[in-house]
């Protein structure tokens, strides 16, 4: 394993081609109007509210939009030590609605002491989300092309739908990067009347934290940075990373299969069972339990597996699903399907623009894409690919060549550090994203590893929460080389699974989970 690590870390790529963003400490944005705070319609515990802030932070007299805020209280306001903003994954995830389960994530102590806020990232749910033709998203292509021809498809379907997508959602299309968003956010701080800010994201929020706390280090109290997305790497480095995490989490759920009677496979050997599932998909001969016609590709059956893999709770439900997929009976396990039309439908979200915006990862032709996945094919010869390491890949195909945010190394420098949380075995924001991010940071960095499986670390378990806990509360870092244990598979501690998953959705279809 640590072999792998170290060839993994060892794809470097040159920088120069990008551009990287300078601390602005002087430059606040202009002061917001106050928010009329509102019960949430939700919830009424909570406050909801709007915020107007400009389309383009660098045009700001173009035009305004508003984003949709949240906020709970600190439940004891003598104890209170100030504003814990929380931010979701995705490109996608609700940072309001993660404001609105705060009670169910966070533990009471850190309710106790901090107003815990967020807003929905611009793009997505209350703040203008972007939207595209439902009928244009149900004719999206399956990302393993064979030919050029295909690929050349591809591409035109990609500059259609963002057409589309701009046509319907409006000016703020083309200014949802996370760089704007880290602007918003510093607009929201402004209109709460903080002089600082304490920070949670969870795998994509954590580039919003890396760009804030890059842009504003001076209004950075404490910055939890958890499953970390790494925006430094190239194309080749993004997939084959991606693509490596999700082969380490097969493996550990075949090992967990060969050890726990809790897998229905237990006494047969899972790997051979997975390979012939995927050869059958090959052949066109494999469908959904008790759908004959619904046919599965392997791009699909593989993106169902990383779904399952995002906990190791959901282990034994993966284990139920590849007994039903091999003897075709009904099952309560899920799959991946097609995006329903609605009539009263016309438009579907698609917030993945985000990722196009922040992350150029050019492919020339499909010589290079073939190429790509067939390196892919050697670095996980179970799983062939991850959907996070391919799908954003070929969805952002024929995208301008200047993008509002390039990946660039950070340069942040804070007084103090942040902290970087991951788990070992992470399927979606995988273990060597968050040592470069670490090595990035340098001394404003600081990485808390848990040794399990699964996505997102806070809720693990009280060492892994504790530490968190301890560094937003009191600014206590973990000793360095920190780490925490795994908590044994099937226990129910995740709960975070189903209340923030944040596995991005391909246009076109809807996520098993």
């Amino acid at each position: 394993m640590r072999k792998a690590f170290a060839l993994l870390l060892g794809l470097t790529i040159p920088l120069s081609t990008f551009t990287p963003v300078s601390a602005d400490t002087t430059r606040t944005p202009a002061p917001s109007a106050a928010i009329s705070w509102a019960p949430c319609p939700e919830d009424s515990g909570a406050e909801c509210g709007t915020l107007a802030v400009p389309v383009d932070w660098r045009r700001p007299a173009a035009g305004t939009f508003n984003v949709g805020v949240a906020r709970r209280k600190a439940t004891d306001p003598a104890a209170r030590i100030g504003t814990l903003v929380v931010a979701a994954g995705g490109p996608g995830g609700s940072g309001v609605d993660l404001v609105l389960a705060s009670p169910q994530i966070l533990t009471p102590e850190t309710l106790r002491r901090f107003d815990v806020v967020s807003l929905d990232p611009r793009g997505t749910n209350r703040s203008n989300p972007v939207v595209c033709s439902t009928e244009l998203l149900q004719q999206a292509p399956d990302p393993i092309v064979k030919s050029q021809a295909e690929f050349d498809r591809a591409v035109a379907y990609s500059r259609r739908l963002r057409a589309d997508c701009r046509a319907r959602t409006g000016p703020v299309f083309d200014h949802v990067d996370s760089l704007s968003a880290a602007a918003d956010l510093d607009a929201f701080r402004a209109a709460l009347g903080e002089e600082k800010l304490s920070f949670w994201g969870i795998s994509y929020g954590t580039l919003l934290g890396q760009q804030y706390a890059e842009r504003y280090p001076r209004r950075v109290r404490a910055f939890v940075l958890d499953s970390v997305i790494d925006h430094s790497v190239d194309t080749r480095t993004f997939m084959d990373t991606g693509t490596w995490g999700a082969q380490d989490a097969f493996n550990e759920f075949v090992a967990w299969c060969e050890r726990d009677e809790a897998c229905l496979q237990h006494d047969g050997n899972v790997r051979t069972l997975w390979k012939g599932l995927m050869a059958r998909a090959d052949r066109g001969e494999l469908s959904v339990p008790g759908q004959p016609g619904a046919l599965l590709t392997p791009f699909v059956l593989s993106w169902t597996a990383l779904d399952y893999f995002y906990s190791a709770d959901t282990w034994r439900p993966f284990s139920e699903l590849l007994a039903a997929l091999d003897t075709g009976q009904a099952t309560a396990g899920q799959l991946p399907t097609p995006l329903a039309a609605k009539s009263a439908q016309d438009v579907s979200p698609n917030p993945f623009q985000i990722f196009c915006e922040d992350y150029r990862l050019p492919v020339r032709d499909f010589r290079e894409y073939d190429r790509h996945l067939r390196r892919l094919g050697r670095i996980a010869p179970d799983m062939r690919y991850s959907f996070l390491a391919v799908f954003p890949v070929f969805t952002c195909l024929g995208e301008p060549s200047s993008i509002p945010n390039p990946q660039h190394e950070l340069r942040v420098r804070t007084d103090t550090p942040l902290l970087v949380a991951n788990s070992l075995h992470d399927p979606a924001t995988v273990y060597p994203w968050a040592v470069s991010t670490t090595r990035q940071l340098g001394r404003s960095g600081r990485l808390l590893t848990y040794e399990g499986w699964g996505h997102i670390v806070y809720g693990r378990g009280p060492c892994a929460t504790g530490a968190i806990d301890s560094y937003l509360i009191s600014r206590t870092l973990p000793a360095r080389g920190a780490r925490c244990p795994a908590v044994p598979p099937n226990t129910g501690t995740d709960n975070l699974r189903k209340l923030v998953s944040p596995l991005p959705h391909m246009p076109g279809w809807t996520s098993p989970l």
